[in-house]
């Protein structure tokens, strides 16, 4: 899939075109994405934005994925393109038709698709109806019922993972940079990555974890680790099967399934017995799809 941070990077084509944010490319996502490829005759692109609107003007707003997951997903999606626009004050105070003039048309836009309920430009005065007037083809989408990326935020701080997995049509994930934690792991017998998380990512309610990364499975803490003491939120996998050194390596983990709180031990004979029954669980555990 080839990636255009301008509409002046993009050759000359006809195009159908996906509009929208899509953090997290959840099910809702994907019939936008499904119906824009469907027009076999035009290049397939979507046109999303970086940073986020709601952060660009002053919101707080918790990402289900990066910039470089969401590009990935919509490469898995099977898309042709896609157009990163920034989304700045400035493209905010466009008017519709300014948007459609700076975006759309150089592109070669023919077919626009987005949500039904999609709107832009300066006060989110313009729509898909509006679209259609320019001279746009215009699809649109209707919402799928009970499946946004504000309702799956709040099933992932309610750790209630698999039911945000059914919305994705995939499991939730957290991603982030492995680096160096206090190895305590490594001492117990259960080696652990260390995930440095970007503060605008979302990440799920403390507990323990089954799930999976860098195609093994993977037991995932998610906390403080009240056992000895801690209070810095701290995200490690122990992958179960994996040999070798991740130090550095950017690692994105699945969440299958959510095991237990996190608590403190009366000894750590106690913690080490109880993260072989979360090693066992996770080995039994299934991927929700």
């Amino acid at each position: 899939m080839k990636v255009a941070h301008a509409p002046a990077e993009l050759p000359a084509g006809r195009r159908a075109v996906a509009l929208g944010t899509f953090d997290g490319v959840h099910l809702g996502h994907r019939r936008v994405l499904e119906a824009t490829r469907a027009n076999d005759d035009l290049v397939s692109t979507a046109v999303t934005f970086w940073p986020h609107p709601r952060t660009a003007l002053g919101n707080r707003v918790e990402l289900l994925s990066s910039l470089e997951r969401r590009l990935e997903l919509l490469e898995e999606a099977q898309l042709d393109e896609a157009l990163v626009v920034e989304f700045s004050l400035e493209l905010a105070c466009l008017t519709p038709e300014e948007f459609a003039a700076r975006v759309l048309e150089p592109i070669g836009a023919e077919v626009v698709v987005a949500g039904s309920n999609f709107r832009f430009g300066r006060g989110r005065s313009g729509d898909l109806e509006l679209l259609a007037r320019l001279g746009f083809d215009v699809r649109p989408v209707e919402l799928v019922e009970t499946i946004s990326s504000s309702e799956i935020r709040r099933l992932l701080q309610a750790g209630l993972v698999e039911r945000a997995a059914r919305a994705l049509g995939r499991p939730p994930e957290v991603e982030g940079l492995v680096v160096a934690g206090y190895q305590r792991g490594g001492t117990l017998g259960f080696p652990t990555a260390n995930l440095d998380v970007d503060p605008n990512l979302l990440v799920p309610a403390y507990g323990i974890y089954a799930g999976a990364a860098a195609g093994e499975r993977a037991a995932i803490s998610i906390g403080t680790n009240p056992h000895y003491g801690g209070e810095e939120r701290r995200v490690e996998a122990f992958l179960l099967d994996f040999e070798g050194d991740l130090y550095g390596r950017r690692l994105v983990l699945e969440l299958w399934t959510r095991l237990r709180d996190e608590r403190a031990f009366a000894t750590e004979r106690e913690l080490v017995e109880q993260i072989a029954r979360d090693v066992e669980a996770t080995r039994r555990a299934e991927r929700p799809s």
